[in-house]
């Protein structure tokens, strides 16, 4: 993956962190793996896969995410994720850095069955703030952009979505970037934090640990399941699980007393 250009209000600039705009489709597989089984996996895929760019940027060859849910008073879309709804969305936005002048993303992740639908522009910090607040936002530099900002703003209003909570982690990509695109992942160290008001910074504020016993693994695929991620898969015994990082860290969050009302299903 080529380093980005932002233009427009952001100026133009290679991007050290991800950037996208539009509609992606994809299917996804989460498992809570061991570091050693990760480690292992991240031999198998060397032949298949490389790392990707923003990973390759980083000396850990892993770089920091920070995601704000939004989520509505009773807490709809997190009960929603624990009963295994197949229809079902989060909205979230995401940073990769602490720099003000750069952009965050606003983000619909639905689920439709077994397909992933993920959609999400950037939006400065001010409109950012003004969006959380409710008043209006100025009119968007593209009519993709302006689509993904009054999508994001109408699934927010159907639930009166508010933030919730922030969590953190560093991601380790590989990527391979043929007909049938496969992006795996690893996420560590996630952590979570209900101090308001909420903010996207990668440091300070009440960050608590959310103890999973592993790692996060991820397998996200366009096209066909392809031989080698069949074969990885069964060679290591991989069993798919419901993995939502919002989910485990509102859980953790409401069993430290961090948050309420008490999760049940």
């Amino acid at each position: 993956m080529a380093p980005s250009l932002i233009e427009s209000k952001f100026g133009t600039q290679k991007t050290q962190t991800p950037v996208s705009e539009g509609i992606g489709y994809r299917y996804e597989m989460k498992y809570v793996i061991t570091e050693s089984r990760a480690e292992a996996i991240t031999q198998f895929i060397k032949p298949y896969t490389t790392l990707d760019h923003y990973s390759r940027l980083r000396t850990d060859g892993a770089y920091p995410i920070t995601s704000l849910y939004l989520d509505s008073e009773n807490l709809q879309l997190c009960r929603e994720s624990l009963c295994g709804h197949k229809n079902r969305f989060k909205l979230r936005i995401r940073s990769y850095n602490n720099d003000p002048d750069y952009p965050k993303f606003v983000e619909i992740k639905r689920r439709i069955n077994t397909v992933i639908i993920k959609s999400r522009t950037p939006l400065i910090q001010r409109d950012i703030n003004t969006l959380l607040s409710g008043s209006p936002l100025p009119t968007q530099d593209s009519e993709t952009a302006q689509e993904a900002v009054n999508q994001f703003i109408l699934y927010m209003h159907s639930i009166n979505a508010k933030p919730v909570i922030a969590i953190r982690y560093k991601r380790q990509a590989y990527e391979n970037n043929a007909v049938n695109r496969v992006r795996i992942t690893i996420d560590r160290n996630l952590q979570h934090n209900t101090e308001m008001p909420f903010n996207l910074s990668l440091d300070g504020g009440s960050w608590q640990s959310c103890h999973l016993n592993g790692v996060i693994l991820e397998i996200k695929f366009t096209g066909r399941y392809t031989a080698w991620l069949d074969a990885m898969i069964k060679q290591f015994n991989l069993q798919a699980k419901s993995v939502s990082k919002y989910v485990r860290s509102l859980s953790n969050a409401s069993a430290l007393k961090f948050y309420a009302p008490k999760l049940t299903t």
